[in-house]
């Protein structure tokens, strides 16, 4: 019964080749949708977890100018300080859980600077957003100008980089987040306040009378069991002057939004291909069937039953199909694989595919969703025509 099936495709090139386009078609539209709907939900995630803080208190100049939205969504390179007393007056109100700082320096493209990119640097004994990562790629201790780099940038271990008239040493490259950290730098509190003070000494941006090695740019906090985000974040806010405290999820809200618009109209297209192709394929088997009457009666009079007739009819269905949803959802996983970054740009919203393992499972199910499809297609039709009369079909054609 098989090799009946496979000489059938092989005798009908066209209609085979029509039916295998028809799979792949489908399962590319599938698998194509699903890992962009994943992608910006794994996005949406990972930014939630860098952010990683209940509230974040900045200077008030930092929100009022809107650089922290800038920076922090964006990745757009900038700067601010406030003195590091803040500190210690957020950690004596009541409802601090843990608590961290964080130092932001942007650098330039000139000769100074080995990359224009935003450097952070954080304290890893009280950190709780970027030690977590860190520790996915990296299980040493971040010494004196060493640094960390985001994947996207172009910088290995072992490599030599100079900010501001320093040489720093590439530790480690972290994992892929989606977000705009994959293009940062990262130094403990001792190296950026270093770097701070070298790029105050060269002029190249106006810092003031700002003293390095007594500020910090942001303050992360948790906030302590038994206590709410607001309740912490009015206190901070009525108590602790000159600065502003932000929830982080309000930050994200927007993001958030367009991720969720995003997500259901890659939904809905996935939907009406699939429901097209479908209909499709119920009107081409039809078609098809229709034509093969004859043959179908010419089996069945040569002593093949009505469940041989729909067996064979499915094994030409499942070949074609498997064939065709291999080669689509390969070349929608290669595609959204080749241009993930151009399409984190294009939609300016965090984009993070899944590694080898999630994307052969999606491509596995993109591959059953399309030929169970083309099954259902075939199984009809053939249903359909296992119960005619063959004499009665035979005559027709005489």
């Amino acid at each position: 019964m098989t090799d009946i099936a496979i000489k059938n495709c092989i005798r009908k090139p066209g209609r085979t080749l029509g039916l295998t386009v028809l799979s792949a078609l489908l399962a590319f539209s599938i698998l194509a949708g699903t890992l962009l709907i994943n992608g910006l939900q794994s996005g949406l995630n990972s930014l939630n977890a860098r952010l990683g803080a209940d509230i974040m208190v900045v200077p008030y100049e930092a929100v009022t100018q809107s650089k922290l939205e800038g920076m922090i969504l964006q990745g757009n390179p900038g700067y601010f300080y406030m003195d590091d007393s803040i500190v210690e007056k957020l950690k004596s109100r009541e409802g601090i859980g843990q608590i961290s700082t964080q130092f932001f320096l942007a650098t330039t493209t000139s000769s100074c600077c080995s990359y224009k990119v935003q450097i952070i640097g954080f304290d890893p004994e009280t950190d709780f957003t970027i030690q977590p990562w860190v520790e996915m790629s990296y299980d040493g201790e971040l010494g004196d100008d060493e640094i960390l780099v985001g994947c996207q940038l172009n910088a290995f271990p072992g490599d030599v980089l100079q900010f501001y008239g320093t040489q720093v040493t590439v530790a480690a490259r972290l994992e892929k987040t989606g977000t705009y950290l994959d293009t940062a730098v990262y130094a403990n509190e001792d190296t950026i306040k270093r770097l701070i003070d070298k790029a105050k000494e060269m002029q190249i941006f106006d810092f003031g009378d700002v003293d390095p090695y007594n500020v910090v740019s942001c303050v992360l906090i948790n906030v302590a069991d038994g206590y709410s985000v607001e309740e912490v974040l009015n206190d901070i806010k009525i108590h602790v002057r000159k600065v502003e405290a932000v929830q982080t999820q309000n930050m994200i809200t927007d993001v958030t939004q367009k991720l969720t618009g995003l997500s259901d109209m890659a939904g809905g297209l996935v939907a009406a291909i699939w429901l097209l192709v479908l209909i499709i394929m119920f009107m081409a088997f039809a078609m098809i069937a229709n034509e093969r009457k004859k043959e179908f009666a010419v089996l069945r009079v040569l002593g093949l039953s009505r469940k041989g007739l729909s067996a064979l009819v499915m094994k030409e269905s499942l070949g074609m199909g498997a064939a065709g949803s291999i080669i689509g959802a390969a070349l929608a996983a290669l595609m959204v694989n080749l241009f993930s970054n151009l399409i984190e740009n294009a939609l300016n919203v965090p984009f993070l595919l899944p590694g080898a393992a999630g994307t052969a499972g999606l491509i596995a199910v993109g591959v059953a969703l399309s030929v169970l499809t083309g099954a259902v297609a075939a199984g009809a039709n053939a249903y359909r025509i296992s119960r005619l009369d063959a004499a009665v079909i035979l005559r027709e054609e005489n």
